[in-house]
């Protein structure tokens, strides 16, 4: 299951897209996510191809903040060297819309932006 890293909410207007979006905190959380929608199943190195300005360490953080969340399934196979893949989990795939979402309001709003958007 899941840890909840907030202990409570006082369900004020505004408190369950504050806890969404805690979940999604984190410079590179919704690159991943968005990587493991579209790819379904990605190994370490991979991720750090696609994704070349995250360090490794930063990257492999983010990645257990997302798997104690509960948005992503961590598989380490017995092999040597070690082969380990991420995938969404269930729970991550219900994000499959609201990443939809953002891709295409970044489509549509890029040049408002420039190449800012991507620093």
């Amino acid at each position: 299951m899941a840890k909840l890293k907030h202990s409570r909410f006082d369900c004020t207007p505004g408190c369950s897209v504050e806890a969404a979006i805690g979940l999604l905190d984190g410079k590179w959380k919704s690159i991943v996510l968005w990587h493991l929608l579209t790819d379904e199943v990605l190994r370490f190195s991979t991720m750090r191809k696609r994704i070349p300005s995250v360090t490794p360490n930063v990257l492999t953080r983010q990645l257990r903040e997302l798997e104690e969340d509960g948005l992503i399934v961590r598989k380490v196979y017995a092999e040597v060297p070690p082969r380990v893949e991420y995938r969404l989990s269930p729970l991550g795939k219900t994000l499959t819309p609201i990443l939809e979402a953002l891709k295409a309001w970044g489509d549509d709003n890029i040049d408002l932006y420039g190449k800012t958007i991507h620093k």
